[in-house]
């Protein structure tokens, strides 16, 4: 493929007889192929291939100044997501099956970029809390103050943690499966109870909920429940913004 329109694939040894279907990606946006999971600043669709489905991430193309930047200098926000999700599942926390990414570039110029994973078998996210009635929700939520302190003892603390992007079942045994999702902006580096309980304020919850998250946060990473509590719930009250000392 000539330099002026340059793809770069990149698959997990698992699915590496993928390429042709990663090649055929762009296409079949355009083809409007597959079922539409999401459509914004990016577009999430989940695509079928030899019988298999796929959930595919196009991330939008930047502006002039960040094409030349994610060309020359920085990782592409399809390849962050894959190493990311490759990071959590080595770390223990959930995430879809990464299968991999590809960037396109034009010359210098970065161009667009392609995530894909295996379809998640969870069926619920975390705003679901809020419209069905679920016996196990306690569980659910128990599960989120576990699963974020596990992040946030590595070191990593996802800069999107909303009401979309934490996905959960409850398997036959009863226990509570969570899956993260949307994985390409993280903050990385130590994560103190301030700048931790931080992260969950783009979480909607009532003071049970939050009571409930901050016990298994605090157990899980030998801080004081109740102090979680109060902290969680104070900046919840306020306007989300940056974890401070983190970038």
């Amino acid at each position: 493929m000539s330099i002026l329109n340059h793809r770069t694939v990149v698959l997990d040894p698992q699915f590496k007889d993928l390429e042709e279907f990663m090649l055929s990606i762009p296409a079949l946006f355009t083809e409007n192929k597959g079922v539409v999971i999401h459509k914004g600043r990016n577009e999430l669709r989940r695509i079928e291939y030899k019988g298999v489905e796929y959930v595919v991430k196009a991330f939008h193309r930047p502006n002039i100044i960040n094409r030349f930047v994610y060309g020359v200098f920085r990782p592409s926000k399809a390849k962050r997501s894959y190493h990311y999700a490759n990071i959590y599942r080595e770390i223990g926390v959930g995430t879809p099956t990464p299968v991999g990414y590809m960037n396109i570039r034009k010359g210098l110029l970065f161009d667009r970029s392609y995530y894909v994973t295996l379809t998640s078998t969870c069926p619920y996210r975390y705003e679901d809390l809020f419209t069905h009635d679920f016996p196990y929700a306690e569980e659910v939520l128990r599960a989120i103050g576990r699963t974020t302190a596990v992040l946030h003892e590595h070191g990593y603390a996802h800069k999107d943690y909303g009401r979309a992007n934490i996905l959960f079942q409850q398997l036959e045994d009863g226990s509570i499966k969570l899956e993260i999702v949307d994985l390409n902006r993280m903050a990385v580096g130590p994560i103190d109870m301030k700048a931790g309980c931080k992260n969950f304020e783009r979480l909607p919850a009532t003071p049970e909920m939050h009571r409930l998250m901050a016990e298994e946060y605090a157990k899980a990473r030998g801080f004081d429940a109740q102090k979680c509590f109060e902290l969680m719930q104070a900046y919840r009250s306020v306007q989300p913004g940056k974890i401070d000392g983190l970038y």
